[in-house]
């Protein structure tokens, strides 16, 4: 008798969870690894339309599979999706620009900074609490931050390090901005897929607005590239939210930082990047930050809703 018919050998209920979670994390290493190999032959608005547009297939297969399409897709709430829709656009922008500038590894750590900022957005306009244990986080986080950014701006990393350092920052920013609005959203009653499905959907207009600024006819291997960030963009963001309806998160939030292990992994291999001294001093410290930062609690509506990139 095979494995795979031994009932003994089933994944279900948390473990179930926790493999969908690590599926998902592979699965961003992967869309982050198809922009970086894009480099700069490609357009920044091309590749957001593309990885915005190439997501939208799996997700409305997703949606329609869960019965919550097309009629989850409705809401109340219009302007507040715009709000997270153009803050989240913007930070796509950024983010994929800034795998321009760093390594694949640094890149990815830097965003891991939004949940650090998003307790303290939390607490200036939401009114959340911002106790001991968060604040010590929240210091670890920038702590981390300092300690990597502060060799790039003095010159202590490769040539456009200072500028990707500051691409890196401003994503951060823009990703706790729009996750705050995914919190005021979730708390009025509106779908996790009906954020996801019209972020994907205003993403993907914001980067074809770009279009008369030139794009270029991608060749054969671009192509590709271009259609796996998408759907593997896609794929992750599903494989999360099936993750957080067999497990608590706080038995999967420590699986989601496993992001930066295959962002290093992609980086050694694809792209011979070795991370730095700043990067194995910083990224413990920011982290062990965004672990602490984050309740348990949250992490749920949050990332299921908020993936930006």
């Amino acid at each position: 008798m095979g494995l795979s018919a031994n009932p003994a050998f089933r994944l279900t209920g948390e473990p179930l969870g926790i493999a969908l979670r690590i599926g998902s994390t592979i699965a961003f290493a992967a869309m982050t690894a198809c922009i970086k190999a894009l480099g700069d032959a490609v357009p920044l608005g091309q590749v957001v339309f593309f990885r915005s547009a190439g997501a939208l297939l799996p997700l409305v297969l997703f949606l329609w599979w869960t019965g919550d399409f097309p009629r989850g897709l409705a809401t109340t709430r219009p302007f507040g999706h715009i709000a997270r829709c153009l803050m989240g656009a913007t930070a796509m922008f950024t983010s994929f620009a800034t795998l321009r500038y760093l390594p694949l590894a640094e890149a990815t750590m830097l965003s891991y900074l939004a949940p650090v900022l998003l307790a303290l957005l939390g607490w200036a306009t939401l009114g959340e609490r911002l106790g001991p244990k968060r604040l010590s986080g929240v210091a670890l986080g920038l702590a981390g931050a300092a300690a990597f950014c502060l060799p790039a701006f003095s010159g202590g990393l490769q040539a456009g390090a200072g500028l990707g350092v500051m691409l890196g920052l401003a994503t951060a920013v823009l990703t706790a901005g729009a996750l705050i609005q995914v919190r005021r959203l979730t708390m009025a009653g509106e779908k996790a897929g009906a954020i996801a499905f019209w972020f994907a959907v205003v993403s993907a207009v914001a980067g074809l607005v770009t279009l008369p600024a030139g794009w270029v006819r991608p060749d054969a291997t671009e192509l590709a590239l271009l259609i796996g960030a998408g759907l593997a963009g896609g794929v992750a963001h599903i494989l999360m939210t099936l993750s957080f309806r067999h497990a608590e998160a706080s038995a999967l939030a420590p699986f989601e930082y496993l992001a930066i292990l295959w962002a290093a992994v992609a980086g050694l291999v694809f792209f011979s990047e070795l991370p730095g001294m700043a990067f194995l001093v910083a990224a413990p410290l920011i982290l062990g930050g965004a672990m602490i930062a984050t309740p348990a609690r949250r992490k749920t509506t949050t990332f299921a809703a908020g993936r930006l990139s």
